[in-house]
């Protein structure tokens, strides 16, 4: 992440709630900008498209609510691309599924916890920062991309899947549909498959703030340092197939394929649920779970 100070746009009616993510943000030297209506998120966004790294836009309003607000940021090439994290008092199933169709990055639960705030928040800021960046080194090559029928592709870490990620995202229909759940494989095929670590793990290394470096740590043991996740690459005339293979025992994958309420404002947790949401692209996992098979649609 970058060192200067991060800018994110805070959108709630609720007085109370902005001075305290206000409050919560800064002592992560991150700059709260704070707005209590959708209307004045919309404008702000109108007039500074590239000023901000994530947007914690609450649900419920008055006037134009969440929902509007994120379809409309979506539906902006300037900033459709911008994180969007929802927040919420209360929340179903089928209205969680409603926001992440509509392009959320994720859901935090009110009342916050300072914690998950702030590891959310960060790696939002984080995931999009990398796609700032990737996209300046792909402006030349996308066209070139699209060229390419067949490919196999081999990485270790996390930084080098996210690249492959994106590199690949952009060689697909549809690319920004399917960035964020390819992303998502693309790391659990380091975290969970090569270096095994778990749900309850990860939930604990998120909330010490520790993730990334307990990945680098075992990244860098012996036992570890020859595994890689295989990526095979496959255009056909009605679609593109991605193959990623890890080198882990697998898992049971299934409980994962959709959104549980158990889990739905955890930290983390649901990127497989959020791949297979994708209208445009279907995944299936294969063999003991090391594998999983990504299908991105041609057409409209």
């Amino acid at each position: 992440m970058s060192t200067h100070r991060q800018e994110v746009l805070v959108v709630d009616d609720e007085v109370m709630n902005l001075e305290l993510i206000n409050e919560y943000l800064n002592e992560a030297n991150i700059d709260a900008v704070c707005v209590e209506s959708g209307e004045d998120a919309l404008s702000i966004l109108n007039a500074s498209p590239r000023r901000f790294s994530a947007v914690l836009l609450d649900r419920m309003m008055p006037g134009i609510d969440g929902i509007e607000v994120l379809s409309r940021i979506k539906a902006d090439c300037r900033i459709n691309r911008l994180p969007v994290i929802m927040q919420t008092a209360k929340v179903g199933k089928q209205a969680m599924i409603e926001g992440l169709n509509a392009g959320a990055y994720y859901y935090l639960s009110k009342p916050y916890d300072q914690q998950t705030l702030i590891a959310i928040v960060t790696t939002a800021i984080r995931d999009y920062e990398h796609y700032l960046n990737i996209q300046e080194t792909l402006k030349q090559s996308t066209q070139t991309l699209k060229l390419m029928d067949n490919g196999r592709f081999v990485y270790k870490s996390l930084e080098d899947g996210r690249n492959l990620a994106v590199l690949l995202a952009n060689a697909c229909p549809k690319s920004d549909s399917i960035v964020l759940g390819l992303t998502e494989l693309m790391i659990n095929a380091v975290e969970h498959g090569n270096l095994a670590i778990g749900y309850a793990e990860k939930t604990r290394l998120n909330s010490d703030g520790a993730w990334e470096a307990e990945i680098e740590r075992r990244l860098s043991l012996p036992g570890n340092q020859n595994k890689y996740v295989t990526v095979d690459f496959n255009r056909e005339q009605e679609h593109v197939k991605i193959v990623i293979t890890d080198q882990g025992e697998g898992f049971d994958w299934e409980e994962y394929m959709e959104i549980s309420p158990q889990r739905a404002f955890d930290s983390h947790g649901r990127g497989i649920a959020m791949a297979n949401l994708v209208a445009s692209s279907e995944i299936e996992f294969l063999e003991k779970g090391n594998k999983v098979c990504v299908t991105v649609l041609n057409g409209e």
